[in-house]
């Protein structure tokens, strides 16, 4: 163990010493905290509803032990809820980390920089224009997050990416696909364009396994994807130059973490909408909660999944009888939480 300015760091190494892994305790012990923070918050939300279910029955069910009743509330109704907001969370956060991390400005999250508008187009032409529905609907957005992405990354290259350039093609292209968003509403249905408001606004109401395995299958083979090329992170953010002269190969370390930060966005997108908020602020909450200057990705997806599920608990719970979109609520917090940056800005300033 060693310290290191304000952080403690816990040095495991192999016997042969050929690998070793590098621990800051205050980190571990926020991630726990939130790991155990989203998960309680889960479980209260399996427990309540329109059929409040006792807490130990929650559990009995959970290990197989439930009555068919029971059983069914849980498995059939809550728990899908349940497991793609935990799941959703994770990916943005995890995915704002990384963009934010790659730009070099806090601003740069997916919302932001373009990638949930363009699932969000992708998924109103399948659904407005070609009459798709479902699954289709997911593969749509998940198609338009990566063609916006492959987009941006052609207009802001020229002898490589700078991250001043990805963020302004970013917004611009964030101002076009909004534009050909709305465009593609006005000219729709009555009842096409409610629906597609909803899908917009962002949520996890009536969804079902189908969402679970999507969001899921996105997170088991990105997260560990961004958690090994985390590491080249921190130097990247001190520019080309000097992440090379540590040995970091610069583009590809930088495409590989930009094509899975697009595919956690993309797999979070279609599995519950253009969820607003959440990647935008996960990360550095979780940098003021570690005390470290790149809370690392880890923090930021556990962050991101307690942000989600008690935006969950609040949708179900802030107007009594009525399950609004998880949307309006993290749209609703992003709003505050902006406000408070802006105000925390100017008093340090002044």
């Amino acid at each position: 163990m060693r310290r290191s300015g304000r952080t403690t760091q816990l040095v495991i190494r192999s016997r042969a010493g050929r690998l070793s892994l590098r621990v800051h305790l205050r980190a571990l012990l926020v991630g726990t905290a939130l790991l155990l923070a989203a998960l309680a918050v889960s479980l209260v939300n399996l427990s309540s509803g329109d059929f409040p279910v006792p807490v130990p029955d929650v559990l009995r069910s959970l290990v197989g032990q439930g009555d068919p009743g029971t059983d069914f509330i849980v498995h059939e109704l809550r728990l899908p809820r349940v497991l793609i907001t935990l799941l959703v969370g994770a990916a943005l956060g995890a995915s704002g980390s990384v963009f934010q991390g790659l730009t070099r400005n806090p601003l740069g999250s997916p919302d932001f920089v373009g990638m949930t508008v363009g699932a969000a187009t992708g998924a109103l032409i399948v659904l407005l224009v070609l009459g798709g529905g479902g699954f289709q609907v997911a593969v749509g957005a998940i198609l338009g997050c990566l063609a916006t992405a492959v987009a941006i990354y052609l207009l802001a290259f020229r002898r490589g990416v700078q991250p001043f350039r990805l963020v302004l093609m970013g917004v611009g292209m964030y101002a076009l696909l909004d534009a050909a968003n709305s465009y593609l509403i006005y000219r729709s249905r009555l009842d096409e364009a409610l629906a597609a408001q909803v899908w917009l606004i962002g949520s996890v109401n009536g969804h079902g396994w189908t969402e679970v395995t999507l969001v899921g299958c996105t997170v088991a083979v990105l997260l560990p994807v961004v958690l090994y090329h985390a590491r080249h992170l921190d130097l990247l953010a001190l520019g080309d130059e000097p992440a090379q002269l540590q040995g970091v190969p610069v583009e590809r370390s930088r495409a590989v973490l930009a094509l899975a930060g697009v595919g956690l966005a993309a797999g979070a997108t279609a599995a519950a909408g253009p969820i607003a908020f959440v990647a935008l602020a996960a990360p550095p909450l979780a940098t003021r909660l570690t005390r470290s200057p790149h809370a690392g990705v880890l923090p930021a997806a556990l962050m991101g999944a307690a942000l989600l599920s008690a935006s969950d608990w609040g949708a179900q719970h802030v107007l009594p009888g009525n399950d609004i979109p998880v949307g309006v609520v993290t749209g609703a917090l992003g709003g505050l939480y902006l406000t408070w940056l802006l105000f925390r800005e100017r008093r340090n300033r002044g």
